[in-house]
């Protein structure tokens, strides 16, 4: 997981200033773990106002530090993130996330040009699907 220094030099670097809100939404951000709802955010953080935990949100979507995933249920999750290109693996049976950076779509992308005529500027893929501990009880209670 990437670490309030990084995240607080990210902001500093791309011009933004580290405030005591935005420290304490990292810092929730961060102890709720592998993604969390804005509502579960806005209850993290009493002190912070609605409309700074939704600017903040934003802006670290817009910096490429928090990415939100569309969770199978259809709920917008965030995760705080490292940059790069990545796609999410959700688990169904108890919502865990991890990221992977492969993504050999490509073809794919060229074939829904030329046949829509659109120029794809961004894709994104979540794949669900269950975990190995939420696997394992399932494989027990058929043996």
């Amino acid at each position: 997981m990437v670490t309030t220094e990084a995240l607080e030099v990210r902001l500093a670097d791309s011009g933004y200033r580290i405030t005591e809100p935005r420290r304490a939404l990292i810092d929730a951000m961060r102890d709720l773990g592998d993604h969390f709802t804005a509502e579960e955010l806005l209850q993290a953080t009493p002190g912070v106002g609605r409309a700074t935990v939704f600017r903040t949100l934003r802006l670290l979507l817009d910096l490429g530090a928090l990415c939100h995933v569309v969770m199978e249920t259809g709920t917008v999750g965030y995760r705080l993130t490292s940059e790069g290109h990545h796609h999410h693996i959700v688990c169904s049976g108890c919502g865990a996330m991890s990221d992977f950076a492969t993504c050999d779509i490509q073809d794919l992308l060229d074939e829904l040009h030329r046949r829509t005529g659109y120029e794809i500027q961004a894709h994104r893929l979540e794949v669900y699907g269950l975990c190995s501990d939420c696997r394992l009880p399932l494989q027990a209670s058929t043996s």
